[in-house]
């Protein structure tokens, strides 16, 4: 029953009693009114038709409810994916982005299988952020034509279609204009009047608008009937698409990106989600359940699904405790296509693009990304602001890859900066001395004391305190007790180091290694290289028998 964890934790819990019924009914319609708009204006953006956003809210939703790791979760097309799934679609094709996104799904339940989900959250924030509010930026300028009803742009990157939206300003459309501006001040100001607040602000958005261009009819502003033939009323069939081995392995790029990219946002939804409700999500199920959605959405027509943290968060705010919200999200939207898909018709593109405009705002999260820009350490900075200028100029994928780097070797750094390797004084070895009638050490036993993971980027400080200390003692004690864990490079380094010291008639004695790094001593045969007798479990036991060790002769020189 690991297939449907959600599902049976929320039985568990009595959640599906009569009386969780009508809240988790109630919070799942109020969803689907407000995925409809979001839906369909993800789908345009993203280069597809509108119906298919709601064909993916609407099967991603059910199959991340029932296969999913979070009972709270609400999946469906998102923000976020706008920037890659436009890209392989001009590049790809409607068919390719299906090929694509079906792809990612068997990676994403590969990564749930393979139990990833926990490292995947360990993504650095300054990474996120910085993507996150790239996205927000794309996505904005992306919907300066539809909002200002400006001509059609061209060029590949960034900068350049900015520079011609630019240039296209004085050309706006009036009406298209007004009814962008109107529909973004709706958005704005429902939120803040009393009576208005239970109903979605997308939705008020959407009904003013559509019903303005229903009655006037203004010239020259385009909707979702000019433009896309308005939505099929009705429910998608089966269709599979046409793979080839070709176009996986040209495909391979482009799903690797969504399946990350959902993975990571997927998680992190359900991550708000737990903190908002106090419960407690599966994070490789949940990888499970979005490969799931992932998979089945293109078979009805679907483009790819993660998590939504918006809709997500409103189904906690209105009373969501249960996949039986999630379910009933879905069934709202196949209601509302069933019933009302012709009223789409005269919706406009302004509308939907002033609702991408405040997915934008709430994405790029101006007032954390000032914070942190103030707040955070310099590395994070320059960490936020790579990765931010290469999501906006570059690509998503190289931005987080970069930004990933960044991060790593920056941990690297400060991880083999706070490895020490020192010489242990009198008043730290009382304890041991005293236990064993020792007043002092011999001026020729020194002890060592080695604090932190000897791996393959802490090496240096080790090799040059130890293998070029000044010294000469008849006996060197290496104390392990703060070391957690040891890499092959550690091994062969410390093997180095045991060689020069014994060419030099200095005696290499171990103590106090944790079970796991004596394993590993053993293993590369350092306990053969200094002896058996040489590794001892106590420090106190490593200097007796330095102590008792009689002198050994030390190599010629020259």
């Amino acid at each position: 029953m690991d297939d449907v964890i959600a599902l049976r934790e929320a039985y568990r819990a009595g959640l599906f009693q009569r009386q969780h019924w009508l809240p988790n009914i109630v919070s799942g319609v109020i969803v689907g009114v407000v995925a409809l708009p979001l839906a369909m204006a993800f789908a345009i953006a993203s280069g597809v038709k509108p119906e298919q956003g709601l064909y993916t809210a609407i099967v991603a939703g059910l199959a991340v409810s029932i296969f999913g790791g979070s009972r709270l979760q609400i999946a469906g097309p998102t923000g976020a994916f706008i920037v890659i799934l436009a890209a392989i679609v001009a590049e790809h094709g409607v068919g390719g982005l299906q090929i694509a996104t079906m792809m990612a799904g068997v990676i994403l339940m590969l990564l749930g299988v393979a139990r990833m989900g926990a490292v995947i959250k360990f993504i650095p924030a300054p990474v996120i952020v910085g993507f996150t509010a790239g996205i927000g930026v794309i996505i904005w300028v992306g919907q300066w034509k539809d909002f200002f009803g400006l001509s059609n742009v061209t060029g590949t990157h960034f900068h350049e279609k900015f520079w011609q939206l630019l240039q296209a300003f004085p050309n706006l459309h009036v009406a298209t204009t007004a009814l962008a501006v109107l529909s973004l001040a709706l958005l704005i100001v429902s939120t803040k009047i009393a009576y208005l607040k239970r109903v979605p602000a997308p939705m008020i958005a959407l009904i003013v608008a559509t019903t303005l261009q229903a009655v006037f009819g203004f010239d020259g502003v385009a909707t979702i009937g000019s433009a896309f033939g308005g939505v099929p009323q009705g429910l998608p069939t089966w269709e599979w698409p046409e793979v080839t081995l070709s176009r996986v392995i040209e495909l391979i790029g482009p799903a690797f990106a969504i399946a990350m990219l959902g993975a990571i946002e997927s998680l992190l939804s359900a991550v708000v989600a737990d903190s908002m409700a106090g419960t407690r999500h599966n994070s490789n199920q949940e990888l499970i359940g979005q490969g799931i959605a992932n998979i089945a959405a293109p078979l009805f027509g679907g483009i790819a699904a993660t998590g939504a943290i918006a809709r997500t968060a409103t189904n906690i705010r209105n009373g969501g405790t249960s996949p039986l919200a999630g379910i009933m999200h879905a069934v709202t939207l196949i209601a509302i296509i069933v019933v009302l898909a012709p009223l789409a018709e005269n919706v406009p593109l302004a509308a939907l693009a002033a609702i991408l405009f405040m997915v934008a705002w709430n994405m790029s999260d101006l007032r954390h990304v000032v914070k942190m820009l103030r707040r955070a350490p310099r590395a994070d900075v320059v960490i936020l602001l790579v990765t931010f200028a290469l999501t906006v100029f570059a690509d998503l994928v190289v931005a987080v890859n970069i930004g990933v780097i960044l991060a790593t070797l920056h941990f690297l750094r400060r991880m083999a900066s706070s490895v020490g390797v020192r010489q242990m004084g009198h008043d730290e070895l009382r304890r041991e001395l005293t236990t064993h009638s020792m007043d002092d050490l011999p001026d020729d036993v020194m002890v060592y004391i080695v604090e932190g993971p000897l791996f393959f980027a802490a090496v240096e400080n080790f090799e040059q305190t130890l293998a070029f200390s000044k010294t000469e003692p008849r006996v060197l004690v290496i104390c392990l007790r703060r070391v957690p864990f040891v890499d092959v490079t550690g091994l062969q380094v410390l093997e180095d180091v045991i060689v020069r010291l014994r060419a030099r008639g200095v005696r290499v004695l171990l103590a106090e290694a944790n079970p796991r790094v004596q394993g590993k001593l053993r293993k590369a045969m350092i306990a053969e290289l200094i002896g058996p007798q040489a590794i001892f479990e106590t420090l106190a036991q490593a200097l007796v028998a330095g102590q008792s060790s009689q002198t050994t002769p030390r190599a010629a020189t020259a």
